[in-house]
């Protein structure tokens, strides 16, 4: 099953709306076959698996990180397969919330004579799965919050001044999130201060840049940004205000920016809950947020960060620079969250800390 695990994340970011399912047949003590949800969510792990076993599926098991789909969608249910194949046995690590599942998977393939076992790597499988389920349950994506600080707990210099806090591998790490991630979110005061790109610059997985999605009540968005520039090579949404100026959408839109109109909060970035539910609704499942402290304070705020990655670098920028939350300290985000830590490593010279609500 930790097997089935490790390929199912190789999908993760690229099966958006579907789950990033990993699935292993064995038979005799043999793994005949592999399989991992595909980009675009199909074909389904376990259709995978069985096509690469072939012959060899029969009597073997199938070990699935998700219950296999009963339902018809763009693919045929995984369960007829299973059932086609001659499998004697199906284990599974978690039960697959979403309605047009829920344990009707499981059901069929007991009736028609299969060994169902559900639970193996639970944990696990569902911190893998925690997009798919947040999405189907709760309306919402996984959200992953991202901060880099410096070593004396600052986010930019005096200003939002930009500063380099962490050196290469630490770098690369937060590439690799964003492989990972279907969507990628921050607010306008980074575009303006930094002028991000927010794609995934890693060799090889250069196709796999998230969604782009910026927060921008007033649609002051540059023309001349970098986002704006490639948003016919990767997506952009932009989440405006509901009376956002007509010329600056349509400017923007000519340059191939998707703009959604949301109802502002007080005059505060677009509320992030209707963000979020937009966004489950348009099929993400998993939600990076890189912004800054106003960004990351409603975040925590809002109860909706799932997952927090701080990075910290070596250096210190100073008592003039700039704090990562508005009005609140680390440790009262965190518990506001409640986020606890879940792993620490290093990369290079900084470190990396994980803090997870499980």
């Amino acid at each position: 099953m930790r097997v089935a695990l490790a390929l199912g994340r190789r999908g993760l970011g690229n099966t958006w709306p579907n789950p990033a399912v990993g699935a292993v047949i064995v038979r005799d003590g043999v793994v005949c076959g592999r399989g991992w949800t595909q980009p675009g969510g199909r074909p389904h792990a376990e259709t995978e698996a069985i096509r690469r076993a072939g012959a060899d599926a029969r009597g073997g098991t199938l070990f699935a990180t998700l219950e296999p789909c009963s339902h018809y969608g763009k693919t045929p249910p995984c369960v007829d397969a299973i059932i086609a194949a001659g499998l004697a046995r199906v284990v599974t690590a978690i039960e697959d919330p979403n309605p047009k599942v829920a344990g009707e998977g499981h059901a069929r393939l007991r009736a028609a004579g299969i060994s169902v076992d559900v639970g193996l790597c639970a944990r696990e499988a569902l911190r893998d799965h925690s997009g798919h389920i947040h999405r189907v349950r709760d309306g919402r994506p996984h959200v992953t919050l991202k901060l880099a600080v410096s070593a004396d707990g600052k986010v930019a210099g005096a200003g939002r001044t930009r500063v380099a806090i962490t050196a290469d591998a630490a770098n690369a790490y937060v590439h690799l999130m964003r492989a990972r991630h279907d969507a990628i979110l921050i607010g306008i005061g980074t575009v303006l201060a930094d002028d991000p790109l927010l794609t995934c610059r890693l060799p090889g997985l250069e196709k796999s840049s998230p969604v782009r999605v910026v927060l921008d009540t007033d649609l002051r968005l540059p023309l001349s940004s970098r986002l704006v520039r490639t948003a016919r090579e990767t997506p952009v949404s932009v989440f405006a205000g509901a009376h956002a100026p007509q010329e600056r959408a349509q400017a923007l839109a000519a340059e191939g920016v998707d703009i959604v109109r949301i109802e502002e909060n007080d005059g505060t970035p677009p509320a992030l809950p209707a963000v979020l539910r937009e966004l489950a609704a348009r099929g993400i499942t998993r939600l990076l947020i890189e912004g800054g402290p106003t960004v990351a304070t409603a975040a925590v705020k809002a109860a909706m960060v799932d997952e927090f990655v701080l990075l910290r670098g070596q250096a210190a920028i100073g008592a003039d620079g700039i704090a990562p939350f508005d009005g609140l300290t680390l440790d009262a985000a965190l518990a506001q969250g409640g986020l606890s830590e879940r792993e620490t490593a290093t990369l290079g010279a900084d470190r990396v800390t994980i803090y997870g609500s499980d």
